[in-house]
């Protein structure tokens, strides 16, 4: 990948800071009424072999928000975003038509992002209005937070925990999914989807990890194929063994299609993940398949997908032949500074073709209390099935 000067100068100057001494910080603060703040710089290049122009991507992301302690156990929060770009717009936002550049959805917008009255006690939890949806490790739903336009839902959510030795139980409904291209983006199915969605999720504790089950019953008014059942297992824990600490996350689900979809589907899902940490550093070693019949691959369209099967984000909708991903991790402290170094190798689940391999690196520091930096990049080589792709990326978020 060739980077260019200003480039190398972001990461030096990234890489010098974290190894700044901290500033000294305040205590975290028991949640109270009074304002929000988040500022988000954030650079992103993008080189793919597809396109003869690189994406240069450099965007602010200014969120403001209230909350407001109203009564004991209530509360009200709204925040609205703003997302600018800095420097012209190099790169295809999904909304500017730029489509001789790489992708980079981060679009320009203005919207209201949270907006939302809820109530909580020891046991009990309640929220109506637009905000997160957050579930186990959001392989299925959650915020997308990584993209500068957040993803929210219009939801009322409800949690009951009936003791320490007892289930707890998440119900959600969904009215309206707010996607990461933006509340003004010119496509309208780009911007939101109708949704008549039930999500039923049931922890219980064991004497060694968690045992979730759940269910997803989702109509997509807007998108009848993306409307499926999904119904799962998943059980993960942690152990220490010695000096050293052995985790795992067991998951299997089946998809199928509901309410409005016209199309006969079943999918499985499959995940087998084992972690070892010993003298700071943990190790993983993944086996993820999101299952596929040539018509139809697993979907998972409501998902924080930058997390899952690269950083690259070649895999946001599953190949119609599913997709087997095998990984390997490692991830640690140096000095203040968090990193992660990542090598994945996917291929078909129906037919085993090769759909390439990637190597993910990440370098994070909290320079103070409230800010942060970050360095990433992810290679992506295709073996055929699409394009080569680099990205690189450096951020800085401030949060108040």
């Amino acid at each position: 990948m060739s980077i260019r000067r200003r480039d190398l100068v972001r990461t030096l100057a990234l890489a010098l800071a974290c190894a700044l001494p901290a500033a000294a910080g305040a205590e975290e603060r028991t949640p109270q009424s009074g304002p929000m703040l988040e500022l988000r710089y954030r650079y992103e290049g993008v080189d793919d072999d597809a396109f003869v122009r690189r994406a240069d991507a450099s965007t602010l992301r200014l969120r403001l928000g209230y909350r407001w302690l109203f009564a004991p156990h209530w509360q009200a929060y709204a925040d609205g975003e703003h997302v600018q770009a800095l420097f012209g717009e190099h790169y295809n936002s999904s909304a500017n038509g730029k489509v001789d550049y790489p992708v980079v959805v981060d679009p320009e917008s203005d919207e209201i992002n949270q907006a939302w009255i809820g109530y909580a006690d020891d046991a009990s939890a309640a929220t109506l209005g637009r905000q997160r949806v957050q579930l186990d490790n959001q392989r299925f739903f959650g915020n997308s937070g990584w993209r500068q336009n957040e993803q929210t839902f219009d939801a009322f959510a409800l949690r009951h925990a009936f003791g320490s030795s007892a289930p707890t139980v998440r119900y959600t409904y969904l009215d309206r999914v707010l996607r990461v291209n933006g509340h003004e983006n010119p496509n309208p199915l780009l911007r939101e989807w109708d949704l008549r969605g039930h999500l039923l999720n049931i922890g219980e504790k064991l004497r060694l990890g968690v045992l979730t089950g759940y269910g997803y019953w989702v109509e997509n008014r807007d998108i009848a194929t993306l409307s499926t059942r999904t119904l799962g297992l998943r059980w993960t824990g942690t152990h220490p063994v010695d000096a050293a600490t052995l985790g795992w996350s067991i998951e299997y689900a089946r998809q199928a299609d509901w309410a409005n979809n016209p199309t006969a589907s079943r999918a499985d899902y499959r995940l087998v993940e084992p972690t070892f940490t010993w003298h700071g550093i943990t190790w993983k070693v993944g086996w993820e398949v999101l299952g596929g019949d040539g018509r139809y691959g697993f979907a998972t369209p409501y998902a924080t997908l930058h997390a899952f099967n690269g950083w690259a984000d070649r895999f946001l909708t599953t190949p119609k032949d599913g997709l087997e991903d095998r990984y390997v991790s490692a991830n640690g402290k140096l000095g203040r500074a968090a990193w992660t170094v990542a090598w994945h190798t996917f291929r078909a689940d129906r037919g085993g073709a090769r759909y390439g391999n990637e190597l993910d690196a990440s370098l994070g520091c909290a320079l103070t209390p409230r800010l942060d930096a970050l360095l990433k990049f992810a290679g992506y080589r295709s073996d055929g099935f699409a394009s080569d792709e680099r990205k690189l990326w450096a951020s800085l978020e401030y949060r108040y």
